[in-house]
């Protein structure tokens, strides 16, 4: 059994990296065995959104880097689908696999679904129902071609059952939250809490990446709102992502407060060990909602909607959108409840997601699927 797993992106590097080590542990219980081949395809491409992903987190090297390199979604997704319909067609799979919503999600299941190869979506069945995002289209689309999806809550399985869905759909668990499990022991103290002298749960940690985030209005204010939470509130941390240094160029630099830390992205790895520790976490992420409400960090969700409402239902995310007050008002409140010992939603946040044992239900069942599908063929 071959399987071509197709990620090109930080999110979907985290994912993967909990799945291959269920492939790992299925191939040495004897079992069918699975080759996994992964192709990268080269949308985060740097050493700080890329390369340094697959040495923290234990990830084969990629057998395959298709290299695209940024560009817009047209540009970007059309050379991803040149390279995977050459790739599929050459390793023949028996399944090709798909993770999250990125351009690279969206080109693995068109090309797949082309060549009349099976798709597995791993995470499928989130809707933000705002189609102005990229990944919401992305998401859909990939659902809507693939042949079976591995849904990561109950609400996941609801929006996939209410679009005709429900047959080809697995409540599988997130392997997110495998990843969290594993990994936390692991976290190691950045440099950069050191070389700021800040001490844990004094600090706000933020990070922004979304397309309706990174027009230039919109991070300028942002930077301003962040700098008065800075002065008035506590020291800020911003790992930023090259999209957004790039978009602000010289602004980037301008922050008026000295609380209000720049830096570098940063690792996976170093990254949780900031989300655990942070007093609140302020975030467009949508796996950073899931990681800040695991570790039981307060998360302020800066945009209109999420993906993940289980995280507003467990008590440990307020969508505030950008607006400067909305946002101090989320600050507010949590502060509140920071200072009366009542943030406790961890457990409550783990239960809607699953057991921390996903990744060895997908890949079961996976099994079961393709041998389902050879049988089928040999029946005809």
């Amino acid at each position: 059994m071959r399987t071509l797993s197709i990620i090109g992106a930080r999110p979907q590097f985290i994912k993967i990296a909990p799945v291959c080590r269920a492939i790992e542990r299925h191939n040495a219980a004897g079992g069918e065995r699975i080759e996994d081949v992964i192709v990268h395809t080269g949308q985060h491409y740097d050493d700080a959104m890329s390369a340094i992903f697959f040495k923290e987190l234990r990830i084969p090297m990629p057998a395959i880097n298709l290299e695209v390199g940024s560009g817009s979604h047209a540009e970007q997704s059309a050379r991803m689908l040149v390279g995977l319909e050459k790739v599929i067609q050459e390793r023949d799979p028996t399944v090709v696999v798909i993770y999250g919503d990125t351009n690279s999600t969206l080109a693995g299941a068109l090309a797949a679904a082309k060549l009349h190869v099976p798709v597995a979506h791993i995470e499928a069945g989130l809707r933000s129902f705002n189609r102005r995002m990229p990944e919401e289209i992305n998401r859909i689309v990939a659902d809507h071609l693939s042949d079976v999806l591995y849904a990561p809550t109950t609400t996941a399985m609801a929006n996939l059952r209410n679009e005709g869905r429900s047959g080809s759909s697995v409540l599988s668990g997130d392997v997110m939250l495998d990843a969290v499990d594993f990994n936390r022991a692991l976290a190691t103290e950045p440099r950069i809490l050191r070389e700021l002298d800040l001490e844990p749960n004094e600090y706000v940690l933020v990070t922004v990446h979304r397309a309706e985030n990174t027009s230039p209005e919109v991070l300028r204010q942002l930077l301003g709102m962040l700098n008065e939470v800075a002065e008035d509130y506590r020291p800020v941390i911003f790992p930023m992502h090259p999209r957004t240094k790039n978009i602000l160029g010289a602004g980037a630099s301008q922050a008026k407060s000295d609380r209000l830390h720049i830096v570098e992205p940063i690792g996976y790895l170093e990254n949780l060990f900031l989300i655990e520790r942070a007093r609140v976490v302020m975030t467009d992420s949508g796996g950073l909602q899931k990681e800040a409400c695991f570790l039981d960090t307060p998360c302020i969700t800066l945009r209109s909607e999420t993906e993940w409402p289980e995280t507003v239902a467990c008590g440990g995310n307020r969508v505030a959108g950008t607006n400067r007050s909305d946002v101090l008002a989320a600050l507010d409140l949590w502060e509140a409840q920071i200072a009366s010992a009542k943030v406790d939603f961890a457990a409550e946040a783990r239960s809607r997601f699953g057991d921390g044992k996903a990744s060895d239900t997908i890949v079961k069942h996976l099994v079961a699927f393709c041998a389902e599908r050879r049988g089928g063929r040999n029946a005809q």
